[in-house]
């Protein structure tokens, strides 16, 4: 049995959606952040990083979204959560790289800075977060899902950030049409509907 550690409307919500889109057979512990549960040795064994998501499987612990993604892929090909052909799985492991490596720090030192940032400082993070945005509005986003007409685990991990874009009022519907428009039709599919409540979050 499968075992997913996540923290509620963090970047482990890629990885959640995963696993029910796969109709995979999993249990899901919630780590809270504001607790400090990352911290605790008990959670520090499952990963020593202290940070979400940990899939506990029967060989061991993965970590990371990328990581995780291809592994539920590989897991349950069925499913269709990544390209077969080798061309395009390296395009899907180099977008969900792209995500983990760029899109993430950039957006994640922005929102979630301690201290919060200020002035300049602020100013220069949110448009270097807004310059990867439309780099995946222009470039790589073909829609309506990120490869094309097929729903692939890319599209639960854009739909993270997209999805704090907007709570952050970033995402100007002029500015960004499709991002708009994949977040809608992500949140709009029933497995994401059930893994947004299960972890006691809205669609936005």
């Amino acid at each position: 049995m499968l075992k997913l550690y996540y923290s509620p409307g963090a970047c482990a919500l890629a990885s959640h959606i995963a696993l029910e889109e796969a109709g995979a057979a999993y249990d899901s512990q919630a780590i809270d952040l504001r607790k400090g549960e990352l911290k605790t040795p008990e959670y520090l064994a499952i990963n020593p990083a202290g940070v979400t998501p940990a899939l506990q499987t029967d060989r061991g612990v993965v970590t990371q979204n990328a990581a995780i993604l291809a592994y539920v892929a590989e897991l349950y090909p069925q499913a269709n959560l990544a390209p077969t052909d080798p061309f395009e799985r390296a395009r899907f492991n180099a977008f969900n790289g792209f995500l983990a490596s760029s899109l993430h720090p950039a957006i994640g030192r922005l929102l979630f800075s301690r201290p919060p940032l200020e002035g300049q400082a602020r100013d220069d993070a949110r448009d270097l977060v807004l310059s990867k945005l439309q780099l995946v509005e222009d470039t790589m986003l073909q829609g309506p899902f990120v490869f094309g007409e097929g729903f692939t685990g890319a599209d639960g991990y854009l739909s993270v950030f997209s999805r704090w874009s907007r709570q952050a009022q970033l995402l100007d519907p002029e500015r960004f049409p499709k991002l708009n428009a994949h977040l809608d039709v992500i949140q709009s599919r029933d497995a994401v509907r059930r893994v947004l409540q299960a972890e006691g979050i809205s669609p936005v």
